[in-house]
């Protein structure tokens, strides 16, 4: 039996019930997982959609405090796996040495590498938000278009029921959407030879962030 404990992180739009799936699988296998959501986050994403002033105003400086003070309280090391924005976080954590290995998946890029292009995401920047909200929404069409590309309409319209969350303003412009500069935070030590193993994981249809993408942060 495996007693690890893994910590998944989840990314912008999506509420920590997306990993539902991922938690039971590799509980299934001895594991011990966790899914903390991000300050301020309520048990269900429909109740985020309904009130989410919580999460106005939180930027990866915040996130990324949360998640290392997270990580840092275990015992062991934990494995530390990111999806998105998660993926970064997971990134900057263990070239801090937090954690004992980190998954990576479709990352926010890091250290200076271009958002892609083409991304829809640009559809959702801060400069094209309205300026009095400190949230941005995503529409059942722009889910379905961004994050749901590969499955039908239904399907899609069921996982934004159960899963899609607004994400906050000053969050995408730390990314650097919208021509914004970029956090801080969005370093990683790629340089430190003495952290755990990196995993990452590109999405062959992601259209938030390219296979191309993931290759540039892996070279």
């Amino acid at each position: 039996m495996n007693h690890t404990p893994v910590v998944f992180i989840h990314g912008a739009w999506l509420h920590a019930l997306s990993w539902e799936s991922w938690a039971e699988r590799f509980a299934s296998q001895g594991f011990v997982a966790f899914t903390p959501g991000w300050p301020g986050e309520a048990a269900a994403a429909r109740d985020m959609r309904k009130s989410s002033e919580a999460l106005a105003g939180i930027g990866l400086d915040v996130l990324t405090d949360h998640y290392a003070e997270i990580a840092c309280s275990f015992d062991v090391a934990p494995v530390i796996v990111g999806h998105s924005v998660g993926g970064l976080i997971a990134q900057h954590l263990i070239g801090a040495n937090i954690g004992r290995a980190a998954v990576a998946i479709a990352p926010a890029p890091i250290n200076g590498i271009p958002l892609a292009p083409a991304s829809p995401a640009r559809l959702w920047t801060p400069s094209q938000a309205d300026d009095t909200e400190q949230l941005v929404s995503l529409s059942q069409e722009q889910f379905h278009h961004g994050f749901a590309n590969t499955v039908g309409a239904e399907e899609s319209d069921r996982l934004f029921e159960r899963y899609v969350v607004p994400t906050p303003r000053r969050l995408l412009a730390d990314l650097g959407y919208g021509g914004s500069v970029r956090s801080p935070r969005a370093v990683v030590d790629v340089g430190n030879v003495d952290r755990g193993p990196l995993l990452l994981i590109s999405g062959q249809e992601d259209r938030l962030v390219p296979d191309a993408v993931t290759r540039a942060v892996y070279k």
